[in-house]
């Protein structure tokens, strides 16, 4: 018979992932997305339209390059499975995740035209240019690592706000549960899961490199909410 004291150690001395690794660098930065008045008064029902019919929009814009990033992880795929995975997540965003953001914009007012003639913000061309660029010419981990906070953030976002009751306004309801559901959990942890592997295999200095490409996203997931709440745009 195995003491209880044997299996307490045994678990406390389990080893930590990567991505558990990361938790430190990531809350602080959930934590601040959390306290934004945007996504506050998003969470309470109480946001005005306009902010969130500016963040629809630019998020148009971002799903076009998210779906670039995509397609760069099916080419640097190192096997057929992940090649496969990337090549899904490709497809089923330019042929279904955009026709349901159209159909949401439209909740708001955004026709089909208005999307499409959207100019991205200065946030959103950085924080695009920043993922196809790494996804371009970085390596399979360094694309994971980029792509994760996207997830990662919307997941946490939507969970938290989900805790504290789903608001009454429909189209902010919809969105806590789109990204607080089941759906998108599993799609988080398959996420956290690759770059869990991927830095399994990594040397100390990919490991702080996909740790600095992490942060680099995740404060772009701030800003993102950010600019919208802003309603930034181009001083010149």
């Amino acid at each position: 018979m195995i003491s209880p004291n044997y299996i307490r150690v045994e678990a406390l001395s389990s080893p930590v992932s990567f991505t558990d690794d990361l938790e430190p660098v990531a809350d602080p930065i959930w934590d601040a997305i959390l306290d934004h008045p945007m996504v506050t008064r998003l969470g309470e029902g109480t946001l005005d339209s306009e902010p969130f019919a500016y963040w629809v929009r630019q998020d148009y814009v971002y799903l076009i390059e998210y779906s670039r990033v995509f397609a760069h992880g099916a080419a640097k795929a190192p096997d057929l499975d992940r090649m496969g995975r990337f090549a899904e997540l490709l497809d089923t965003t330019i042929n279904t995740e955009m026709d349901l953001h159209r159909a949401y914009a439209a909740e708001f007012g955004i026709p089909e035209a208005e999307l499409e003639a959207t100019d991205p913000s200065p946030t959103t061309r950085a924080y695009t240019d920043f993922l196809v660029r790494v996804a371009a010419t970085g390596t399979f981990g360094d694309l994971v690592a980029a792509l994760l906070p996207c997830m990662w953030g919307f997941n946490e976002t939507g969970k938290r706000l989900a805790a504290n009751g789903i608001p009454e306004d429909d189209r902010y309801a919809e969105w806590i549960e789109t990204y607080s559901g089941e759906e998108f959990t599993e799609l988080t942890a398959w996420c956290r899961d690759l770059m869990d592997e991927v830095a399994a295999d990594a040397s100390e200095e990919d490991g702080e490199r996909y740790r600095d490409l992490f942060r680099t996203s995740a404060r772009y997931e701030y800003r993102f909410w950010d600019a919208a709440w802003r309603r930034e745009e181009w001083s010149v």
